[in-house]
């Protein structure tokens, strides 16, 4: 397979190890020949300003002098993800006693999830690498924006989800026609199975193994987005949900590219990540001040969450200790009124994940571990279209009644 000289991939330079900083050339690498640390885009980023990157179009390529992707990724067609909107949540900040309060509302992406931002920096990178096969390993969200991108590509796609996915997502992701493998196990196991074709299948871009690198950088333009969107400033708090915790990292990392690059003022700021309690490596790695994640078996119906060994778990920790964040971890019970919190406040329906962001924001007020006075930023990572069974049995009708002003009265409905 052809491997694209680094100029192709815009300022990314080079692949580094996060562990031993070993360094290698740009290609479909993701693990260090040295110590097996992963490996994470090196850049030499070009003089950037707020003007250059306010004249971009609105999505995630204004940002693509940041990014691994070709200099000229508009003219290919991919889905054109990002530029979601920040809503100001003043009803939710009063009902949890907050004072300033912004959810991003990531389901508006076109597969209704962050992960098109993912995916479409990954289809970008392994256009220029030479791979043939847009593929991964998925809890939901991934298969539907991969699925889709593909077909907006004209490439073919290949995705492989645990049997007991929500059905919602199951169609979303099958209804674009590309391959789609049901797979009897949690995404842990499919992950393994993914890692094993990656190795034999040359062609194959899994988005998450063997071009991981390049689609983790995606999740920066969550960070870049708030940023910019906030007024070209930081946030004084987030609330990020971790699965594999690589969105959380990337935001970090985000924020910390606009400092160096003189984009926002230098200032202190809390990183804090949420998980839900029948799958919280991470959360049960901080509680109990462990520099180690040690794999758990899911049980949750935030399934777009439920990675048991996930890949940025000790980065998490790293991210939100310097911060002087925390994560935390919340019952399906409190994930479901978060749910019902986010959607009865703002009028934004979020999936599990959403649910747990708001519950873990709730729990880091109660505790004292998040300040109320402090700007604060929470992720709606997805749709809630996506998981209507966790809300089956909370969302029902009012009432049912005869088509008629008695009925309706004798309700007591007015």
């Amino acid at each position: 397979m052809a491997i694209a000289p680094a100029a192709s991939l815009g300022p990314a330079t080079a692949l580094t190890c996060r562990e031993c900083g070993e360094s290698y050339d740009l290609g479909p690498r993701y693990a260090c020949e040295q110590c097996f640390g992963p490996l994470e885009i090196s850049y030499d980023f070009a003089g950037i300003t707020r003007a250059d990157i306010e004249a971009g179009p609105n999505n995630i390529w204004r940002y693509k002098g940041l990014l691994p992707v070709p200099s000229n990724v508009e003219s290919t067609p991919n889905t054109e993800p990002g530029w979601t909107r920040l809503v100001r949540a003043d009803q939710l900040a009063s009902a949890l006693g907050i004072q300033r309060l912004w959810v991003k509302d990531d389901s508006g992406n076109p597969t209704h999830s962050f992960k098109d931002r993912v995916v479409a920096v990954a289809l970008a990178a392994a256009r220029e690498l030479g791979f043939k096969v847009l593929a991964a390993p998925s809890t939901g969200n991934l298969a539907n924006a991969v699925a889709a991108a593909a077909a907006r590509a004209g490439i073919r796609s290949a995705v492989f989800v645990p049997s007991d996915l929500e059905s919602q997502k199951i169609m979303a992701t099958a209804v674009y026609g590309g391959t789609l493998v049901t797979v009897d196990g949690n995404y842990d196991d499919v992950n393994r199975l993914a890692s094993e074709i990656a190795g034999e299948e040359e062609d194959w871009a899994f988005v998450n193994v063997n071009v991981r690198p390049y689609y983790a950088e995606g999740s920066k333009t969550l960070g870049y987005e708030i940023a910019e969107q906030l007024g070209w400033r930081l946030p004084d708090q987030i609330v990020v949900p971790v699965a594999s915790g690589s969105q959380l990292t990337k935001i970090d990392k985000a924020f910390q590219e606009f400092i160096k690059l003189g984009l926002v003022e230098d200032k202190p700021y809390k990183v804090f990540g949420a998980q839900a309690t029948g799958c919280s490596p991470v959360s049960a790695a901080f509680k109990a001040g462990h520099d180690v994640v040690r794999p758990v078996k899911p049980d949750t119906i935030a399934k777009s969450l439920a990675i048991g060994n996930p890949a940025d778990g000790p980065y998490v920790l790293d991210a939100v200790r310097r911060t002087g964040g925390a994560v935390e971890d919340v019952t399906d019970a409190e994930v479901v009124a978060g749910i019902q919190l986010l959607a009865q406040t703002e009028g934004i329906f979020g999936e599990t994940a959403g649910g747990v962001t708001v519950g873990v924001l709730r729990k880091l007020v109660e505790s004292g571990q998040l300040d109320p006075a402090a700007e604060t930023v929470i992720i709606n990572s997805g749709d809630g279209l996506k998981t209507l069974d966790a809300v089956a049995a909370v969302a029902r009708p009012s009432a049912n009644i005869a088509a008629s002003y008695d009925a309706f009265r004798k309700a007591g409905l007015a």
